[in-house]
């Protein structure tokens, strides 16, 4: 593969990008995928970063956003030497963004795209670096659930995962149910692919597909359409036709089909040590190969210097009113209008109705103010307050308020010479219809009420006009018939519903039964059901009668809410599930209810069960035909 240097590694700017995010100025985008961009910025320590601003349309889904905020708290805690460190965040703001520290290396995508396989020493390296970053992560309570080749990164001393926990915060939301996927195809585990399940060994499988990849410089379940690699990794034995001898003991492991068959993250490190022999694992500066080191040292230089602060902006010029009249021979204006006259827009004349306006007088006269009367303020200070309360003239003293909160300017009429002009006595003032417009207003009253009862229906007029008692009005539809009126809700506390049980919403009060049903399947028929898995150990809240929707946390379960939700669904995972989680059931029985999630079996009981408080409205909306 060529070593010439890599283009577009630090893209500038587009139109479409922002400046700023969360104080930070931006420098070069570093790249872009399902979850959003991700840009180049520096701390103002000068420290290069990379934030990760999250697609807008994951920020529009509250679900998305309930658990990015757990997921960015959570990845806080991960503090290894092979991660890269999240120092800033906002969970809250228009669009979610994420800052780690930056790390100068490639992508093991893209090293092997651009210089081939790595030789096995350097595999294991890898292996054992990224096992170590899935102990602490996973410590952290956290699967990854997206590791891939282009989330590690190759760094002088070590691989570095980033992009940890993420996925599981788009996971099952809105946006992903409709057709957008997290994770990639050809690195997901069997139990991932085929039931969504994914624990801890879920990483492990691919850190297995990883260490192959590198090795050998390609996917060992091959490419092509989605559905297509899911199906062999799911039915078919990986291709490990290309692997060194000595990595097959590790990568055979960590690919086993069950996840119960795959090894510990501290066996992986000691199945690495074995395979390396004589010569232990030590992390250095020569851990890859000379070709990709290069591009490490390549991107330090090339890496873009801090985008400057751009210099603070001139104060707007405030604008100042001048007279109709020319100054005075020898006037000198000072302030704002004088130092930037270009920059402030002037009345040719005043309004009409307004005071007139001051000039200075060239020689004394009978309406000549006192000295420095009508003389504009200092520099700095404005002579008009603002467009909307444009200067009367008399800017020194005290004057009543106009009765009007925004004078209205009238187009100039005939007016008799001299007035509003010094020397001239003020225009007088017009004659006000005061008793016109009282007379005109309660006719206008009076004729609005005759019309506003003649549309009012003949059953409120001479009555009260009060409306049925009920959860909403029984008004009248067409055809003559009244609409439903909402039913009262019945509450049902702590109901324990065993695994592979189900409920019907009509029953008073829901009892558990088992639904017998070919396949195993125990819930075919039931508004509600607790399904778990035996061989895969997943475990489902779902309706096989109608379908849910998972309130976040701003929504409160109410019939109102129930109705007005659409992000529908028929399963939800009992991992997206806390004590207090919300989930509305819509039964096609025309049954709504609010289920509560109020927390499952103990790991020593005997039984595994779930506990749900349920309010039900019974008949709230019409049942669905078949």
């Amino acid at each position: 593969m060529s070593s010439a240097p890599s283009p577009g590694i630090f893209q500038p700017l587009k139109a479409d990008d922002p400046e700023v995010v969360g104080g930070y100025r931006l420098a070069a985008v570093l790249g872009a995928g399902g979850m959003g961009k991700v840009y180049l910025s520096y701390t103002p320590g000068g420290r290069p970063i990379a934030i990760k601003v999250i697609r807008s349309e994951f920020g529009e889904d509250p679900e998305f956003r309930r658990r990015f905020q757990q997921e960015v708290r959570s990845a806080e805690r991960v503090q290894g030497l092979y991660t890269a460190p999240v120092i800033d965040s906002d969970t809250e703001g228009a669009q979610p963004w994420l800052a780690t520290a930056y790390v100068p290396g490639p992508s093991l995508a893209h090293a092997v795209a651009h210089h081939g396989a790595l030789p096995p020493r350097s595999v294991l390296l890898l292996a054992v670096g990224v096992a170590e970053a899935l102990t602490v992560i996973h410590g952290a309570g956290i699967v990854h659930r997206d590791l891939k080749p282009a989330n590690v990164l190759l760094a002088s001393d070590g691989p570095r995962v980033i992009d940890f926990g993420i996925a599981r915060a788009a996971d099952t939301t809105a946006l992903t149910s409709t057709g957008v996927s997290i994770g990639t195809p050809a690195f997901m585990a069997p139990e991932q692919a085929s039931a969504g399940t994914i624990t801890p060994a879920t990483d492990v499988f691919a850190l297995g597909q990883i260490a192959a990849f590198a090795a050998i410089g390609s996917s060992v379940y091959g490419d092509g359409p989605s559905h297509a690699v899911l199906y062999r990794i799911v039915h078919e034995a990986p291709d490990l036709g290309g692997l060194p001898e000595e990595l097959r003991p590790l990568v055979t492991r960590c690919l086993s089909r069950d996840p119960a068959d795959r090894p510990a993250l501290t066996e992986v490190i000691a199945l690495c040590n074995e395979a390396a022999g004589t010569e232990p694992l030590r992390q250095g500066e020569d851990w890859l190969p000379r070709a990709v080191a290069g591009s490490i040292t390549e991107r330090v230089q090339l890496l873009p210097a801090p985008a400057p602060t751009p210099p603070p902006r001139p104060a707007a010029p405030v604008p100042t009113e001048v007279s109709a009249q020319p100054p005075a021979p020898g006037y000198t204006p000072t302030g704002l209008a004088a130092a930037a006259p270009h920059a402030a827009p002037t009345h040719a004349a005043a309004p009409t109705h307004a005071a007139p306006t001051q000039a200075a007088p060239a020689q004394p006269g009978p309406n000549t103010p006192p000295p420095g009367y009508g003389t504009p303020p200092p520099y700095g200070q404005p002579t008009q307050p603002s467009y909307q309360q444009p200067s009367y003239g008399y800017p020194q003293q005290p004057r009543p308020q106009p009765a009007y909160a925004q004078p209205t300017y009238s187009q100039p009429g005939p007016t008799q010479p001299g007035w509003g002009q010094p020397g001239y006595p003020p225009a007088p003032a017009k004659p006000k219809r005061t008793g016109l417009i009282v007379t005109l207003s309660v006719v206008g009253a009076v004729i609005g009420l005759a019309v506003l009862g003649s549309l009012l229906p003949d059953s409120d007029k001479g009555g009260t006009g009060a409306q049925p008692k009920g959860g909403s009005s029984a008004s009248a539809a067409p055809g003559g018939s009244e609409q439903r009126t909402d039913p009262q809700p019945v509450a049902y506390k702590g109901i324990d519903v065993p695994e592979n049980h189900q409920l019907m919403l009509a029953d008073n009060p829901p009892r558990p039964a088992k639904k017998e049903g070919g396949g195993g399947v125990m819930y075919d028929g039931g508004d509600l059901y607790y399904y778990r898995d035996s061989m895969f150990g997943d475990e489902k809240f779902g309706s096989a009668n109608g379908k849910l929707v998972l309130l976040n946390n701003a929504e409160k379960g109410s019939l109102e809410t129930c109705r007005a939700v659409t992000r529908f669904t028929e399963k939800i995972g009992l991992d997206q599930l806390t004590d207090g989680s919300q989930v509305c059931v819509l039964s096609d029985a025309g049954h709504i209810a609010v289920a509560t999630f109020r927390g499952r079996s103990g790991a020593k009981e005997p039984s595994r069960y779930i506990t749900l408080d349920l309010q039900i409205w019974r008949n709230a909306e019409e049942a669905k035909k078949d």
